[in-house]
């Protein structure tokens, strides 16, 4: 079916809400995917397709049907995400200070909308098969964190290019350049990106454990944790472990300082975590038993190397959870 053989568009170039929504419907999940990528936050990311829709909207009479409805809706969508990246891009804990070894002073927290945040498994966009190991390794922290270092419009021409899979051609027109400057953008993109991200992905990391082996792994640490047992949980981790907790700004970094910041400060109460995919990777919610009641305590994410965890990213935003439904399912 063409462009314009499709009822919803005629319909929605008509008037008709309803046929709008089926149709933006289908690509809305990869759009926000795409957001995250660029904005490094949910919210962000949600609010910049709620933007892009409703100037698609507004726009569809001028759609003209030269590229497909996705692609146009990626033109409109990148340019929303382009002037909000011209703020503040979002950080880890290490890109503002160095390590700490003083676990006593984790700092104030640092409020606003400056920490990069994890994206919920539903919000993963796998796309066509064939390009779904790819898409994965798109949202791994790491790498999106890595973006977050990019002027916006590198970011965009990454993504365009070798995420989405548009010739040169195809992302200068999109963001209304030349295949020139986008080429250049992306070496440019490339380098910077590589500076930052593992050489091995989650996603690889993921596969040399398999199924199997990534259970286990997981199951050892969330019962490690739940009984407190911190040299259980240490010998589970890398030499150079990072444990990072915005929106505080400590974070620590080798084996002896996060087993003590385990032994002398996260353990003070109970906890108990439910694995969940958070950033196509191991995610676990967790939560504190406190005065009476399991709380939310953070989302965590765990980075995996050579079958050990090389870096726990918590989270501890309590506004955070309610994407996540922490608790809901150890309390059905």
């Amino acid at each position: 079916m063409t462009v314009d053989d499709d009822p919803d568009l005629a319909a929605a170039r008509r008037g008709d809400e309803a046929a709008f929504a089926r149709l933006v419907g289908r690509h809305r999940r990869e759009l926000t995917a795409h957001c995250y990528r660029v904005l490094g936050s949910p919210q962000d990311a949600e609010d910049a397709v709620q933007e892009a829709l409703l100037a698609a909207w507004r726009g569809l009479p001028g759609f003209e049907g030269r590229s497909s409805l996705r692609t146009w809706l990626y033109r409109v969508t990148t340019s929303v995400c382009l002037r909000q990246a011209r703020r503040r891009p979002r950080l880890l804990s290490p890109d503002a200070g160095p390590p700490r070894s003083d676990v006593a002073d984790l700092g104030e927290p640092v409020p606003g909308p400056v920490w990069l945040e994890p994206l919920p498994g539903d919000l993963v966009d796998d796309g066509d098969p064939a390009t779904a190991y790819l898409r994965r390794e798109s949202v791994e922290l790491a790498y999106v964190a890595a973006l977050q270092h990019l002027p916006a419009t590198q970011r965009a021409v990454l993504l365009l290019r070798e995420v989405l899979g548009y010739s040169a051609a195809e992302a200068a027109d999109l963001l209304d350049t030349t295949p020139a400057s986008v080429n250049s953008a992306l070496q440019r993109a490339r380098a910077g990106v590589g500076e930052r991200v593992p050489p091995v992905s989650q996603q690889a990391e993921l596969a040399r454990l398999g199924d199997a082996g990534t259970a286990a792994l997981v199951d050892r640490f969330v019962a490690a944790w739940e009984r407190a047992d911190v040299p259980a949980l240490v010998d589970l981790l890398t030499e150079d472990v990072r444990f990072t907790m915005p929106p505080l700004p400590a974070w620590f970094s080798g084996r002896a300082d996060v087993g003590r910041f385990l032994a002398e400060r996260v353990f003070a109460t109970p906890w108990r975590l439910t694995p969940a995919p958070v950033n196509a990777s191991v995610g676990l919610l967790c939560e504190q038993f406190a005065d009476g009641a399991w709380r939310p305590g953070s989302v965590n994410v765990l980075g995996l190397r050579d079958g050990r965890v090389a870096w726990i990213a918590g989270f501890v935003d309590p506004a955070l959870h309610e994407r996540f439904g922490t608790g809901s399912a150890r309390d059905r």
